[in-house]
């Protein structure tokens, strides 16, 4: 099975077809104030109207008013939501669209929260970090990922260096990166997305 890759934090046009380019399933745009990487609806229009057919956009919030949300979707026209705060079910599905409900583990309980989360079209797991939801570079524990569910995205602490090996060992539906193929916050770097998508096939063929 091919692995997908979402590239998230894409902030401007240039980045976004490279992304595409080299192959990306799913472009995250960060809808989220307190981030690096957030964008505003006019810049995100623009970048989604540029999005070929079978790329699916993805839109992420982090703890926002529903009526924020709401108001965001009615300009942006996302395939799906990503939530990635402390949002429960009830408030995730209430936007009729499909949702990934992002999930930071600590330990192998947290896991056990995606049952938290029946309507849920898929689930992300990252790192936790104490007050900071995605974006921080931080691996989850190898020893924690012996527990990844099947059909699971994986994120956290990604790049070319170590997604094949993890790609080999974990089988995740998908990864998803960000700061491990950036040059700055928001600044996708061309080589490090190149020899991302590489290192992603790489660990395909070696598993086929």
């Amino acid at each position: 099975m091919r692995t997908r890759v979402k590239i998230c934090g894409i902030t401007n046009l240039e980045d976004l077809q490279l992304a595409v380019e080299l192959g990306a399933d799913a472009i995250g745009f960060n809808c989220y104030h307190k981030s690096p990487r957030f964008l505003e609806v006019a810049s995100a229009s623009l970048m989604l109207e540029s999005l070929p057919p079978f790329v699916s956009a993805i839109g992420l919030f982090v703890n926002e008013p529903a009526a924020t949300v709401s108001e965001v979707c009615a300009e942006l026209p996302f395939d799906a939501l990503q939530f990635s705060g402390d949002e429960d079910n009830k408030y995730c599905r209430q936007f009729g669209k499909p949702f990934i409900k992002a999930l930071r583990i600590s330990s192998v309980e947290d896991f056990a929260r995606v049952d938290d989360f029946p309507d849920a079209d898929g689930f992300l797991f990252d790192a936790h970090v104490e007050g900071l939801f995605g974006g921080t570079g931080k691996r989850i524990d190898s020893a924690l990922l012996e527990c990844l569910p099947v059909g699971s995205i994986l994120a956290g602490g990604l790049n070319a260096e170590n997604v094949t090996e993890i790609v080999q060992r974990f089988s995740p539906f998908g990864v998803d990166v960000s700061s491990g193929v950036e040059s700055a916050p928001g600044q996708k770097d061309e080589q490090k997305m190149k020899a991302f998508f590489n290192a992603v096939t790489a660990a395909d063929r070696s598993r086929t």
